[in-house]
């Protein structure tokens, strides 16, 4: 059986304006992080962070503790059993929602990385 050519599918004329590439998302990540974030609901309450502004330098240190335990060699965090780069992507994740809804205390100081990286590169 043929599919028809001459006319395309109302869905695909929305759906192309949209969002794309959500399914090339890892599921890794999807499970990993929806794992992060129900360990975080049952410490904090869920969406706590919609509820109460949050200040971006703990999000940001949380963040790179996750990085840093599992750049050296630990996977999963010790109190929760969860991956250390699924609660890296939950911080960041949190960041960007409250960035999003106007709950977050941004305490970034402009620097100079961008500058150095872009100085510095190979």
């Amino acid at each position: 059986m043929s599919a028809k050519t001459a006319e395309p599918n109302p869905k695909d004329l929305l759906g192309v304006k949209k969002v794309p590439n959500l399914s090339v998302i890892p599921s890794t990540a999807v499970v990993g992080l929806g794992r992060a974030m129900a360990n975080g609901s049952e410490k904090y309450g869920p969406f706590n962070w919609r509820q109460h502004p949050v200040k971006s330098g703990i999000y940001v240190d949380a963040c790179l503790r996750h990085i840093m335990a599992w750049q050296d060699g630990e996977q999963e965090a010790e109190d929760s059993g969860v991956h250390h780069l699924a609660h890296a992507m939950a911080c960041l994740g949190i960041l960007m929602d409250a960035e999003e809804v106007g709950n977050l205390i941004d305490e970034r100081v402009p620097g100079p990385a961008a500058a150095l990286l872009e100085r510095f590169k190979l």
